[in-house]
């Protein structure tokens, strides 16, 4: 009996203070798309992405996409310069590649930015018109593919023909004959991953995507495989430079300790494009 009353007693008290909770909260209830559970985690996050004339819309994604569609070349521009330089840094950390002051903010990671914002968005966006304008309204099988087979066999050797360049300049060429050997050693390298991921992500992109969200999409899978690409670089690099310094490492039971970063001191030999172990070996570019 007393266990009944009990029982009864905390379960008036549980209904009361639901009851005093619901009096408190907003008259108007919880802002559209929220479940009330966290008001001020909810006002924080319209407030950022609008205010309440956008609640219940899609939040962050809704914010960028009216961002994109009223200023596309600036959001473009700043989309790819935080990608370019968040690669650089993630890769640095995930390979453990440190600067001379072992920090995986390297000298690289500003000027990758720059890269992106600067060079490679206003480029992409430039391009990328210029494609759906020639295929504006044409929305056959036939216009679809022959769409692909432009972007593969003209935009992106443009694009990666730029990249190359401007990676050359960033690992530390100096002279046109630097700079073009980079570009013929490494040419052929990314165009290969271009003509693989390039098809399938403009056939998606064709398929889902509105026009104005292409570049942002090849920006992002650019990022994730640029990332792992430039990852297992710089692993392979820091490998070869252990080896060369320290020889392979089985002669004691520590290992080696990392060698210095080749583009943190002045150069002692002759520049060094992809094709060896020079800094030039960075991100892949966007497609």
């Amino acid at each position: 009996m007393s266990l009944k009353v009990e029982r009864d007693t905390v379960q008036q008290v549980t209904e009361g203070a639901a009851k005093a909770a619901s009096s408190a909260a907003p008259r108007d209830g919880p802002l559209p798309g929220t479940s009330g559970k966290h008001p001020i985690a909810a006002a924080i996050g319209t407030a950022i992405t609008g205010g309440k004339k956008n609640a219940g819309t899609k939040g962050y994604l809704m914010a960028y996409i009216n961002e994109l569609e009223k200023n596309p070349l600036r959001t473009k521009m700043l989309t790819s310069g935080t990608l370019a330089g968040l690669q650089e840094f993630l890769a640095s950390w995930l390979a453990k590649d440190r600067n001379k002051h072992g920090n995986y903010f390297t000298s690289r990671v500003p000027k990758m930015a720059a890269y992106g914002a600067l060079i490679s968005a206003p480029l992409g966006h430039f391009l990328i018109w210029l494609l759906q304008k020639a295929f504006k309204g044409r929305t056959s099988l036939r216009a679809k593919i022959l769409q692909i087979l432009v972007s593969n066999l003209v935009i992106a050797p443009i694009q990666n023909s730029v990249y190359l360049v401007a990676m050359a300049l960033i690992a530390g060429a100096r002279t046109y004959h630097q700079v073009r050997a980079t570009v013929r050693v490494g040419f052929m390298k990314v165009m290969k991953v271009s003509w693989i991921t390039s098809p399938i992500c403009l056939a998606f992109a064709q398929q889902f995507l509105p026009e104005f969200a292409w570049m942002p999409f090849f920006n992002f899978v650019a990022f994730v495989i640029g990332t792992y690409i430039n990852t297992v670089t710089k692993k392979k690099r820091l490998a070869a430079l252990r080896k060369k310094h320290f020889g392979d490492g089985r002669t004691g039971s520590m290992p080696p300790p990392q060698p210095p970063r080749p583009e943190d001191y002045p150069s002692q030999g002759p520049y060094q494009g992809p094709g060896g172990m020079g800094p030039s070996m960075g991100p892949n570019p966007p497609y």
